[in-house]
């Protein structure tokens, strides 16, 4: 039988080193744009306001009637109805959407 070679010390750093890059690599472009986007989303649900409108995450689109700590109160549909809902259930605000594309062009010129 054909005797093998150990492997030396500096293929086994390598690839040591190839594993650490890749878990660097797969931070800068999959775990930190996450945690910047789950950042944005908690700073639009905390600057809510009443009379937003606004689309949760099972594409409910409402008016916004009351505030509270992690409820909030919606309008929607032709009856009025109002609907309960918990704060980390909006994934968008329509008025403040409008409210940055109004604004964008101003601060061009």
């Amino acid at each position: 039988m054909p005797q093998q070679a150990a492997p030396s010390a500096s293929s086994t750093l390598l690839m040591y080193g190839m594993l650490i890059l890749i878990f660097v690599v797969m931070y800068f472009f999959m775990i930190r744009p996450q945690k910047k986007r789950e950042k944005e989303a908690a700073a639009m649900r905390h600057a809510l306001e009443v009379g937003d409108e606004i689309i949760t995450i099972g594409g409910i689109v409402g008016t916004v009637v009351s505030l509270r700590d992690d409820t909030i109160v919606i309008e929607t549909g032709s009856d009025r109805s109002k609907i309960r809902i918990l704060r980390s259930s909006v994934q968008a605000n329509n008025t403040a959407s409008e409210r940055n594309a109004a604004s964008a062009p101003a601060k061009k010129k």
